[in-house]
This record gives C-alpha cells, sequence and structure tokens, in this order.
C-alpha cells in the first residue's frame, strides 16, 4: 500500500506558475502509474494528467495540454505537476493518485491510492 502527500498549491494570479508535488511512501513507488485529478466547487471530479509506470508515457486533459506538465522522479519517490499560465477556471482541490495497472487511465476508478488534496487558487 502507498501512501501519498500533496503540497505545493497555494493562490497564484492568472497568467503564474505552481509546481505540486506528490510524496510516495510505504511501497516502491516504480510500481505504480500516477495521475492527477482536480475538483473544483459544485463540480464533479475530473482527470488532470496521468503518467505510465514503466515507460513514463503522459497525457493530458484537453484543457490542460500545452500548459500542465507532469513527471515522476522515482529516486525522490515524487510525482510533479508543472502548471504555466494558470486561469482562474484551474482553480480546484488538486489530488494525486496511484495505479498498479500498466498505462495510463482517464478515469478515478482505474487508481488504487490517493492524496488528501491540495488547494490551487486562480485570481483574475
Amino acid at each position: 500500500q502507498v501512501q501519498l502527500v500533496e503540497s505545493g498549491g497555494g493562490l497564484v494570479q492568472a497568467g503564474g506558475s505552481l509546481r505540486l508535488s506528490c510524496a510516495a511512501s510505504g511501497d516502491t513507488f516504480s510500481k505504480y502509474g500516477m495521475g492527477w485529478f482536480r475538483q473544483a466547487p459544485g463540480k464533479e471530479r475530473e482527470f488532470v494528467a496521468a503518467i505510465s509506470r514503466v515507460t513514463g508515457s503522459t497525457d493530458y486533459a484537453t484543457s490542460v495540454k500545452g500548459r500542465f506538465t507532469i513527471s515522476r522522479d522515482n529516486a525522490e519517490n515524487t510525482v510533479y505537476l508543472q502548471m504555466n499560465n494558470l486561469r482562474p477556471e484551474d482553480t480546484a482541490v488538486y489530488y494525486c493518485a496511484a495505479r498498479r495497472a500498466l498505462g495510463v487511465s482517464y478515469s478515478q476508478v482505474g487508481y488504487d491510492y490517493w492524496g488528501q488534496g491540495t488547494q490551487v487558487t486562480v485570481s483574475s
């Protein structure tokens, strides 16, 4: 079982950048594919980005493609989400998640473990 702790959220102006981190513990990090999801007030949780556990292949939601970058450092047991050119509509609680299966998943049900979330607020 893996435990996940997100950090790096905060308040930023539109056009600014933030880097979220998700530190994993309790199991071998490289065994897990990782994903980021977000949930805005009154909305369902949605997929943001994912990175696979073997090839490191990535995929992104259309709304963040070209602005966000997911990466992982297996030596540091951490997955990152670099967010550039932030928009007010990016405001949400951001969650990282881990999956044991191969490949990436766009669905919450494809993930086995979740962090507690970190708040990102983008002001206009």
